[in-house]
């Protein structure tokens, strides 16, 4: 039974060889010194006991070199840890460009996967080895913890708030998934699977799963579900910003200050419209929070929120959905129905001595 426990787990990722490097140095540094220490207490208890009532302890006096000694090595030694590990933290915090997007949603007590393309899984998250991926995560309810010991990542999935990670499969495998925060009464069995897949196997799994078009496909169905298309389409009805190359870009508030559009400002300015107001436009757009769920999709607030969020990241110039009203009419439609002509207007005369009307 423990010989199936192994000690650590493999390496199965890019990152996790650097992350077990630094730890192995930091045993080995923080060993040394406490086997050190503890030598050095035996050695003095030994050397300098009492051996009668009429020992006294001579009198000490300071070393400037040794206290130099001490001051400066493990200074040394810390310096070292510190760079080692900001510069894994550096790496790890930064994701390749153009790493594909996978969202996450904790909720209690499962995993929630989209990707892409539209796949959907729970407590499961296929991936192909030899590319990164990014993942973007958030939770529904409480803190819950998304850790794959084999990949050395761990990061937590706060309510309210995007968080991401990324890593790089390197080994074809199935791998744990854990929830490493305490989160409720049945967290122990909030555990999942990481499955990394040969390429050619990922692409035959991705034409075998069922999904209902790309995230950004269905985000746009809920655009135009939720109407958004009323005030954000250009042209006269216009009373919004556009959207159309949004994602990424610097946005100047009424405030004077500034912000990044990202996921977290695209969330926020559909739960909190009138937390940051763009320049230039007045605050009428109301709240969606609580209106996004679908019980009958069983869509949750947080996955509508992604698909939005997913769908205004791809509108590039002249591709915002635009009002009923405004789509010309088909080449060779007749303007009116068929048989509703109007008829001729016969305006009577007016007789003789008959003054208009005021």
């Amino acid at each position: 039974m423990v010989a199936e426990v192994p000690l650590f787990p493999e390496q199965a990722s890019t990152i996790a060889g650097r992350v077990d490097g630094l730890l192995y140095f930091l045993v080995a540094v923080t060993g040394s010194v406490t086997l050190l220490v503890t030598v050095l207490i035996l050695y003095f208890a030994v050397k300098y006991r009492r051996r009668s009532d009429g020992d006294r302890t001579p009198r000490i006096l300071g070393s400037f070199r040794l206290e130099l000694f001490w001051t400066v090595t493990p200074l040394f030694f810390f310096l070292v840890m510190f760079y080692w590990g900001a510069s894994i933290y550096n790496d790890v915090s930064r994701p390749p460009d153009g790493a594909p997007e996978v969202y996450v949603v904790g909720k209690q007590w499962m995993w929630k996967i989209q990707h892409p393309d539209g796949q959907r899984e729970i407590n499961e998250l296929h991936l192909p080895v030899g590319r990164p991926v990014k993942l973007i995560l958030t939770s529904e309810d409480v803190i819950h913890d998304f850790f794959v010991p084999a990949f050395r990542t761990k990061v937590d999935v706060i309510p309210g708030r995007y968080v991401t990670t990324w890593f790089h499969p390197t080994r074809v495998g199935t791998y744990h998934l854990f929830c490493s925060q305490y989160c409720g009464t049945n967290h122990a069995g909030m555990v999942g699977s990481v499955v990394v897949m040969g390429e050619q196997d990922y692409d035959d799994w991705l034409a075998g799963t069922r999904a209902e078009g790309s995230l950004a496909l269905q985000g746009r169905k809920l655009f135009l579900k939720l109407q958004c298309d009323t005030c954000h389409s250009p042209g006269p009805h216009q009373r919004a910003p556009l959207l159309e190359n949004l994602y990424g870009s610097t946005v100047h508030l009424e405030d004077g200050g500034t912000v990044t559009a990202d996921d977290a400002y695209i969330r926020e300015s559909i739960l909190y419209p009138e937390a940051k107001v763009v320049q230039g436009w007045r605050p009428i757009m109301p709240t969606f929070k609580g209106q996004l769920a679908d019980k009958g999709s069983e869509l949750t607030e947080e996955e509508a929120l992604i698909q939005l969020a997913a769908f205004i990241r791809t509108l590039e110039p002249g591709q915002t959905p635009v009002r009923t009203e405004s789509f010309p009419a088909p080449v060779g439609a007749p303007t009116r129905p068929k048989g509703k002509e109007p008829a001729s207007v016969v305006v009577p005369e007016r007789p003789p001595g008959r003054e208009e009307p005021p």
